[in-house]
């Protein structure tokens, strides 16, 4: 088998690469006869050198090539008919930017594979950049905080050479003491939140602590659904049916709002939800909230101050919930909002480590070896110039 590197070719560009140099040799020497190529660049994270270094082939043209792996979208210009592709397409949810892209693969009999559907037999993601989102977007929020407050000065994220510098920059802020934080969701994202919130050495504490109780030291609680939705017809609540129909819940957020100072929103939000806060929350005298870091960065929704993404060099601005509309950071009155769309490309090379490494052992091996669970096939969305049966419903989507 042989698996070609797509260089990366969508603008802006992005460095991260789904295996590093080190993880190309590591699987050739696994699996025999296994070779791994990439294509040159001057942009990615890893230089072609690094990739030479550890007998890893440059090679501009992939058409002989059994895999070719990307991070995100190929141009739809550059794909190859008859290929096996591997890359988050982002096309399943419909997304309009890329109705083209999908319409493509499907003339030129391409097998589309997406990182983002892979999931183990309990529907578990399997592979993504998440953990980075966390370690990122929460460094990014005490960035803000910083700025806000005059307190410190963090180096940008993107300037860091890597993870353990930008951690030796936690050791610059400087928090009252009694700060408290929250933060919404789990999984990857979540878990790279407190791993910055750990390393920090804040104290943790239960939701209903941070509401009821004073502290003379920084504490932050990671809130669930329950914490923080409660049922409409005053009937317990439960996690499954919420996440089956949330319909029918409303938002008790504000008991939080009133009482933390910076909020880190790192959930998975489904439309029919409801709102986390609403303009009018934030129009509150309650509402304390100084800093919101919108790792999830839904635009004009859930978290009503993030009306629009911003940018890994301009990452922040302010929200005037008077007005309801951005302003200046620094604004009086403002919220200070953190909201980057692709936060683990600020620090692209541990981003991709992390990756190759999900990469190597939970989704290349049934590639290399067996696919008892039909890992692939459930994430492969076109192949044999059609839809594959899981995704039909987008049939109307790409009808010419």
């Amino acid at each position: 088998m042989k698996i070609g590197l797509l260089r990366e070719e969508k603008i802006p560009a992005d460095k991260r690469v789904p295996l590093a140099p080190v993880q190309c040799r590591e699987l050739m020497d696994q699996y025999q006869g296994l070779t791994v190529v990439v294509q040159p660049s001057d942009i990615r994270a890893f230089t072609d050198e690094e990739y030479l270094q550890q007998g890893v082939v440059l090679q501009e043209d992939l058409s002989d090539c059994d895999l070719l792996m990307g991070v995100k979208e190929v141009p739809k210009d550059k794909l190859i008919a008859g290929k096996r592709y591997l890359f988050f397409s982002h096309t399943h949810k419909r997304q309009p930017y890329n109705r083209a892209l999908l319409q493509e693969a499907i003339r030129k009999n391409i097998e589309l594979i997406d990182y983002e559907l892979i999931t183990d037999a309990g529907q578990k993601r399997l592979i993504g950049f998440g953990r980075y989102a966390g370690i990122v977007g929460a460094y990014n929020g005490f960035l803000a905080w910083g700025k806000k407050t005059g307190a410190y000065e963090l180096k940008p994220a993107h300037l860091c050479a890597d993870k353990n510098e930008l951690e030796r920059e936690l050791k610059k802020i400087v928090l009252p003491k009694n700060f408290k934080l929250v933060f919404t969701g789990g999984g990857r994202v979540g878990g790279g939140t407190a791993e910055i919130l750990h390393a920090m050495g804040i104290s943790q504490a239960f939701p209903i602590d941070i509401i009821t109780k004073t502290y003379d030291e920084p504490v932050f609680a990671q809130l669930n659904v329950e914490d923080y939705n409660e049922r409409l017809d005053g009937k317990p609540f439960k996690r499954t049916e919420f996440f089956k129909d949330p319909v029918g819940y409303r938002s008790t957020f504000m008991q939080y709002a009133d009482k933390v100072d910076m909020y880190i929103a790192c959930h998975f939000w489904d439309n029919r939800s409801p709102f986390i806060f609403t303009r009018e929350d934030a129009k509150s005298p309650n509402f304390k909230i100084k800093v919101v870091a919108d790792i999830s960065c839904d635009i004009d929704c859930a978290v009503a101050s993030t009306l629009r993404a911003a940018t890994i060099e301009e990452p922040l601005y302010g929200y005037d919930p008077q007005r309801e509309e951005v302003v200046d950071f620094l604004q009086p009155g403002s919220i200070g909002v953190m909201a980057v769309d692709n936060l683990p490309c600020e620090l692209p090379r541990d981003a991709s480590f992390d990756f190759g490494n999900d990469l190597r052992h939970s989704v290349l091996k049934c590639f290399l070896e067996s696919d008892p669970d039909r890992i692939i096939a459930r994430a492969t969305i076109a192949k044999n110039g059609q839809l594959c049966s899981d995704f039909a419903y987008l049939s109307d989507w790409v009808a010419d």
